[in-house]
């Protein structure tokens, strides 16, 4: 926890549950005081239809009723962190799964969802929004979060422009922080990935646009005085702590971004 590249945790599984006061409380006492934790928010609450999992049951499949409900966010989700991890710095992803068909939001009604939705929440958290479907980056989107001081989530992911991309969209460093998250090469499947990388023992393919775009962004956020956290998956390049070193060793002065 102490070592200078790795500044932050992401607490991915939060994603599938939410965590018991029981396992954050093991969470709180492995981590030091002020440390960073990057908190992937129950997708009870982020998914626009349950995907067909046994984990759901006989919602699987279904539309969910819960979809953006603030009332369970804040009862469910923060009020645990709330008393359990006070002494940690937390921000909570919001990573919105990629939506079909009908599913998918008109953009308009997409701002006026995720408006009303963070107007419930309190204002002394971190939030960031993670996208997977391209086409809601738009200008209303940016709105929305700028005017909550929500950060967006620079995401390296199959259906996803490019970091770089979308670094050149007016509103995506709007927070007064910002998270990346290297997850894997945009067009590129997800078993398709574990089938390249697996074990991932090493770095087997360089990306070289994704590191450039990192490295953009962590230059961008410094000329800002804006904190970068970066995660990196072994999906990305194959060995996530090789494509960290590779990127300290890039970054001159290494400030302004965490790993």
């Amino acid at each position: 926890m102490r070592y200078p590249l790795f500044r932050t945790v992401g607490i991915n599984s939060a994603f599938y549950e939410s965590p018991s006061e029981r396992i954050l409380d093991a969470y709180a006492r492995a981590l030091p005081d002020g440390y960073s934790c990057v908190v992937k928010v129950w997708d009870r609450i982020t998914a626009r239809r349950f995907i067909r999992d046994r984990r759901w049951g006989d919602l699987a499949g279904q539309r969910n009723p819960d979809f953006l409900d603030a009332r369970l966010f804040l009862d469910s989700v923060l009020a645990r962190y709330q008393r359990v991890l006070h002494r940690q710095s937390i921000c909570f992803v919001f990573q919105f799964q990629a939506m079909r068909g009908a599913d998918l939001l008109r953009d308009a009604e997409w701002a006026e969802r995720l408006d009303r939705f963070f107007a419930q929440l309190p204002k002394e958290f971190r939030y960031a929004v993670e996208l997977r479907n391209a086409e809601l980056l738009t200008d209303r989107h940016g709105e929305v979060l700028a005017r909550h001081g929500v950060a967006h989530v620079f995401n390296s992911w199959t259906e996803m422009p490019p970091i770089g991309t979308q670094l050149h969209l007016p509103w995506t460093l709007a927070a007064g922080f910002t998270v990346a998250r290297a997850l894997m090469k945009p067009g590129r499947k997800y078993a398709e990935a574990v089938r390249a990388f697996a074990p991932y023992d090493r770095v087997r393919e360089v990306l070289p646009e994704l590191r450039r775009d990192l490295l953009c962004l962590t230059g961008e956020a410094r000329r800002r005085g804006i904190e970068a956290v970066i995660h990196v998956n072994n999906r990305a390049e194959g060995n996530a702590p090789g494509t960290i070193r590779a990127l300290a060793e890039l970054c001159v002065g290494g400030q302004g971004a965490q790993a």
